[in-house]
């Protein structure tokens, strides 16, 4: 399709406005001591300088105007033309130092997914520096712990899945930063051997020590499988709520915030340097199941994302449960997310309480959180059987969809 195309229905809601959600009201209500003095937040996000209520219209002209750039001229021009210039005297103007050279020397590269050979099928996630890594690992150890013989969401279950992240987490903050500078590959981290060695660590009657560093973010996943069974399963991210909080002035760009995950300490594994990418979240996930089904799926989160895909797969291709209930059901997350402090294991309010005593009888520190609270993710996946037929399913924690036509 022409770009024109792709980008019209954006442009449309830019120019003419597009209903502001209740989610959106309610983080820019608790974000904005942060976020309001930042330049040009408030003349994109704050119409009248008042946080928009839900249903009004939200309008972002220089936006429409920026896409419409790029729809007339390209997508380079966003890296080597006009918008690349605007973007880079604005920040410019900022103190940052991104310069204009830095836009044109950049290149999209195409690598390979990491995949784990797991008991029903092969899964497949982003390579380093993403944490894709991560959530393959958490389901190649927790598949090595006798799922099939323990009931869905049990204290047995949670606590193998909260385990099996524990140890994914650790080879993470070991290992994964720019693949240019790992000093492991990275698919090594998942062979069958790694996996084993993994799982023997755990306790099945014990939590381990924690809590691991960990940072926060701010993303949302989309997932699509046309007619021909084509799948993608696809993931963005401005690095928190509102990126950096920095909207430019020429083209109404929010800026994104993922040089967070940098470290000033030179001795540290992603530490700040020219040409370096920083770590980030970012995973979305792929399976092709030995039923011939394909899946894709995934979810904003930062920590949690990992640990929702182990929930929703666990639950859908493990445990049987439809597709739908395996993302509503009740959902952890351990460590902090949102940019929250507490490294507890944190579990929604739905779960029993026989479930969570028992949990911290084994030694979690649980903070319970409200039934179907954002801090756990936006869920969302599609399965297309082996005879062609879809099935999507969406959070009800968040403004999402599942649809098809």
């Amino acid at each position: 399709m022409p770009l024109a195309r792709l980008l019209a229905d954006a442009i449309h809601s830019a120019a003419h406005g597009h209903p502001v959600t209740r989610s959106f009201a309610d983080t820019t209500r608790l974000k904005l001591a942060e976020v309001r003095d930042m330049p040009g937040f408030a003349g994109r996000f704050l119409p009248g300088g008042q946080i928009p209520e839900p249903a009004s219209l939200l309008l972002q002209p220089k936006i429409a105007a920026t896409l419409n750039r790029i729809a007339s001229f390209g997508t380079d021009d966003f890296y080597r033309g006009e918008l690349a210039a605007s973007i880079a005297a604005d920040l410019a103007a900022l103190g940052s130092p991104l310069v204009a050279a830095d836009l044109a020397a950049y290149q999209a590269t195409e690598r390979p997914p990491v995949q784990l050979v797991h008991s029903r099928g092969t899964l497949f996630n982003m390579a380093p520096p993403t944490q894709g890594m991560v959530s393959l690992a958490i389901l190649g150890i927790a598949d090595r712990l006798g799922l099939d013989a323990i009931a869905a969401d049990s204290a047995d279950y949670l606590h193998r899945m909260v385990e099996a992240t524990k140890q994914a987490f650790f080879m993470r903050d070991r290992y994964v930063t720019d693949p240019r500078y790992m000093t492991v590959d990275p698919q090594s981290l998942l062979t069958d051997a790694e996996m084993n060695r993994r799982a023997a660590r755990i306790d099945l009657a014990r939590a381990s020590p924690w809590p691991a560093p960990q940072p926060p973010s701010d993303t949302v996943w989309m997932g699509v499988i046309d007619s021909a069974g084509r799948a993608v399963s696809f993931i963005q991210s401005i690095y928190h709520e509102f990126g950096s909080g920095i909207v430019l002035e020429g083209t109404g760009i929010n800026w994104q915030n993922r040089g967070a995950s940098f470290s000033l300490d030179p001795n540290a594994l992603n530490t700040l340097e020219p040409g370096r990418k920083p770590f980030h979240t970012l995973n979305p996930a792929l399976a092709q199941l030995n039923d011939g089904r394909v899946m894709v799926y995934g979810t904003m989160g930062g920590e949690g994302q990992p640990q929702t895909q182990a929930a929703v797969f666990t639950r859908h291709v493990v445990y049987g449960q439809d597709l739908q209930a395996a993302i509503s059901a009740p959902r952890w997350l351990l460590g902090r997310t949102w940019g929250q402090a507490t490294q507890s294991l944190k579990v929604e309010s739905r779960f029993e309480p026989a479930l969570i005593q028992a949990l911290r009888a084994r030694g979690h520190a649980v903070e319970v959180y409200g039934a179907y609270d954002e801090t756990m993710g936006h869920a969302g996946a599609i399965v297309r059987d082996a005879d062609g037929v879809l099935q999507g399913a969406s959070d009800p924690r968040s403004d999402g969809a599942a649809f098809g036509w």
